[in-house]
């Protein structure tokens, strides 16, 4: 979006909680949205933006402590004594994980939490423990070895993201081409 930024485009990015944002879509506050979570009823309008897939990760001394075939063979319980970072303390990315990839519940307290997933990023790669990320927030650290990937599952957890709005908001010209460039650098990535 940066060119439209330079073509004068005012962007004003907000993060939160999915159903706060959404609802504040719906009260006119924002012009479009990317969730996690797809709206109910008419008063919104959400398409398919791109599939998020998550990985289990850790700096390379966790992981060589741990042991990806110790890992294998133990399953969840290999991690018990492994510090977790998540970026809220109901570790709900990380639950999600080990009941879709383990199989079990995840009872654990969060060693260290960061409000955002690129200080988990951070934490994670300092060394500080195991985290889920999206693949695309950690692609770049996973390829120049500063985090490894500590299981490849078969079917790892994915959510679908959506690009939300308004239904019948007239033709505005700037926000059809913020949405059309999302939607194209979704497909592309």
């Amino acid at each position: 979006l940066a060119p439209l930024v330079e073509g004068g485009l005012r962007l004003r990015v907000r993060t939160g909680p999915a159903e706060d944002l959404l609802e504040e879509l719906r009260r006119d506050r924002h012009d479009l949205v990317v969730s996690a979570v797809r709206p109910r009823g008419r008063t919104l309008v959400a398409e398919p933006l791109a599939d998020e897939e998550f990985v289990l990760v850790a700096s390379p001394a966790w992981a060589d402590r741990i042991g990806r075939d110790r890992l294998l063979r133990q399953g969840a319980s290999a991690l018990c004594a492994v510090p977790l970072v998540a970026h809220d303390d109901e570790l709900s990315v990380l639950r999600r994980y080990w009941r879709q990839v383990f199989g079990v519940r995840l009872t654990c307290a969060p060693a260290v939490t960061a409000p955002d997933l690129r200080g988990v990023v951070s934490a994670v790669t300092a060394g500080a423990g195991v985290t889920v990320l999206p693949r695309h927030l950690c692609r770049e650290t996973l390829a120049e070895g500063r985090l490894v990937e500590l299981l490849a599952p078969e079917e790892p957890p994915v959510t679908t993201l959506y690009l939300v709005r308004r239904p019948g908001v007239a033709d505005n010209p700037c926000l059809e081409e913020v949405h059309r460039r999302l939607v194209a650098a979704a497909r592309a990535c």
